[in-house]
């Protein structure tokens, strides 16, 4: 590896708050205030990145259809009016990303719908900003991940052929993006996805949390 391409949220930094605070929001614009269902929050931000549907996910409460589908407007903009000040990166994380960074350029790449100035301004904020050369968001590209279009943006970027780089990710759509890329794959788990819903797409690694993460480029 010449390279190192890290997801942002799952990865680097742990939003789980923040999706807890969109599942609030959901449920209060759908009428039921007093639920508070987090299997449900963190289900739905699984099912988005996969493109996958949510209907289901409400069949219990019995509710109109017109009335459900005001959950996701009101989940996506409690989510991304919270994820900046409720994320927090995981513990070690600076320090892990000082030491890759002294042998590996470090690229970010968010699948969050947002302005690139916007992730450098959080980035600044958590004192990360100075680690990575390069930052790709969903708006850089015409087509996200699970689409290599953001890795191959990346790669040139920093002037490594894809081939040469690692995609490190907790999501399953990083490790297909890799894939399709042509980059080398490692799995996080401190994300939504299980050892199990990961090693089923066969990364070329998988690890417990980032901290290991220099050991393992080490070897390499």
């Amino acid at each position: 590896m010449k390279a190192l391409l890290l997801d942002l949220d799952g990865t680097l930094v742990d939003s789980s708050e923040a999706l807890r605070e969109a599942g609030r929001a959901g449920f209060i614009a759908i009428g039921l205030s007093g639920v508070n269902d987090e299997k449900i929050a963190f289900e739905v931000a699984r099912r988005l990145e996969q493109d996958l549907p949510i209907d289901d996910l409400f069949s219990k409460f019995h509710i109109a259809k017109e009335a459900e589908e005001r959950f996701l407007p009101a989940y996506l903009t409690a989510y991304y009016s919270a994820v900046t000040s409720r994320s927090k990166p995981f513990p070690e994380a600076k320090r892990t990303l000082q030491t890759l960074s002294r042998r590996f350029p470090l690229a970010l790449i968010t699948l969050r719908y947002v302005v690139r100035e916007q992730i450098l301004d959080e980035l600044n904020h958590l004192g990360l900003a100075k680690f990575f050369r390069v930052v790709v968001t969903t708006l850089d590209v015409e087509k996200p991940k699970p689409f290599p279009d953001a890795l191959w943006v990346a790669a040139r970027k920093l002037h490594v052929p894809i081939r040469e780089c690692a995609i490190v990710g907790d999501s399953i759509i990083d490790i297909q993006a890799g894939k399709a890329a042509g980059a080398k794959t490692i799995a996080v788990l401190t994300g939504l996805f299980s050892r199990a819903e990961l090693e089923a797409q066969k990364p070329d690694l998988v690890i417990d949390a980032l901290t290991r993460l220099p050991t393992c480029a080490s070897a390499s």
